[in-house]
């Protein structure tokens, strides 16, 4: 598509991290990179001048959410949702699959701790070959989400790069479920793509990678959407139980998408996995695990997690890290954020958010560092 552009500048001769640059009508993302969640169009406890002033080059939006309120059609009117945010930088919607069929199944966490979809009955009401059926948590009404609604929707928000609609089934599945829901969700993705390309709008879409933990069908899926004129490629659905399942399944699926087009990690984005899938070559992810974690008083450091309502730091007059640039480092104490989360301030959840979304970007330039000098 004409604005938007992949290329890679190196790969490391350790393993297959790489760094790479996409360009965008609304500027460049450095890759590998942390990608932001600003579910209603915002970093939660930030205003957008903030977030790119921190230098948050991507920062993902959710369609699900944007769409039952203000609703697309506002933001549309608003001139797009870099208008009606006031961001220049470029943005990512997902399709609001996620979200519905999260309704529906319940989270993975949910199941494997046996809550299932007990919390969300009522609110799925139907899902067919045409789309879902579902009922707003807002105001009850019934909303059906297609393929081509979603891209509609995604039109009206005018993200650089977005999502096409796609089926999230649950990790407990048959895989005779799994294959249906394959087979349906690559139908979807092509029906997406087909009204993407009827109106492009200079905007880029990545298809979403699905099979579970299924090496054959995540091979099948690779397969049937790289033939496909996409720009780029997401993974997405179950990645297993553990860690060690999903970097199972990203050493399979990576080597068989395009070297070429970029990918991305849905919703993965804690530290941990963060430094395994580097060297499988993820150029970005995606998480609002910093942000929450910052709301819960859990500050990032070079020496790991800082949990700043100990007792141990309401005499500490230092800086969260000595070296950190940060306008929550350079100008607060441990102590006075201490004092400030155990008091409930939302100053609080200002401070520490900017903190901890400035080391994400801060680490995310060390590892395109340490690639270039194939320390990685």
């Amino acid at each position: 598509m004409s604005g938007f552009k992949f290329e890679c500048l190196h790969t490391s001769k350790r393993s297959r991290a790489r760094v790479g640059r996409i360009t965008t009508p609304h500027g460049v993302i450095d890759t590998p990179g942390f990608v932001g969640v600003g579910t209603n169009g915002t970093l939660k406890a930030l205003d957008t001048a903030t977030v790119q002033e921190i230098g948050l080059q991507l920062m993902f939006c959710n369609t699900y959410h944007l769409l039952l309120q203000p609703g697309t059609e506002v933001v549309r009117q608003a001139g797009g949702l870099h208008k009606f945010m006031n961001r220049s930088l470029p943005i990512i919607t997902d399709s609001g699959g996620f979200q519905v069929f999260s309704l529906a199944y319940g989270s993975v966490a949910d199941e494997l701790k046996g809550r299932g979809n007990k919390k969300n009955e009522g609110h799925v009401l139907k899902i067919t070959e045409e789309g879902v059926l579902f009922r707003s948590y807002r105001d009850g009404k019934k909303i059906l989400l297609t393929p081509e609604s979603s891209i509609a929707a995604q039109k009206d928000l005018g993200a650089d790069i977005i999502i096409p609609f796609d089926e999230l089934p649950p990790y407990h599945i048959q895989e005779t479920d799994l294959k249906r829901s394959l087979d349906r969700t690559h139908r979807w993705e092509e029906r997406s793509l087909v009204a993407h390309l009827n109106n492009p709008q200079n905007q880029a879409m990545y298809a979403v990678i699905h099979g579970g933990t299924h090496s054959h069908l995540r091979e099948e899926s690779c397969r049937f959407l790289t033939a496909l004129p996409f720009d780029g490629f997401a993974i997405g659905g179950s990645m297993g139980k553990t860690r060690e399942q999903m970097f199972q399944m990203l050493q399979e699926t990576l080597p068989k998408l395009p070297a070429e087009k970029p990918n991305h990690l849905l919703g993965i984005g804690d530290l941990e996995s963060i430094a395994a899938c580097v060297p499988l070559g993820i150029d970005t992810f995606d998480s609002s695990y910093p942000t929450r974690a910052a709301r819960h008083g859990v500050l990032l450091t070079k020496e790991g997690d800082l949990k700043i309502g100990k007792s141990a730091h309401a005499t500490d007059f230092s800086a969260l890290e000595a070296d950190c640039p940060c306008p929550t480092c350079t100008r607060y104490s441990k102590a006075y954020l201490h004092h400030l989360f155990k008091a409930s301030e939302m100053t609080y959840m200002t401070l520490a958010t900017i903190h901890n979304l400035h080391f994400m970007v801060a680490l995310m330039e060390r590892y395109r560092d340490q690639i270039v000098c194939d320390a990685i």
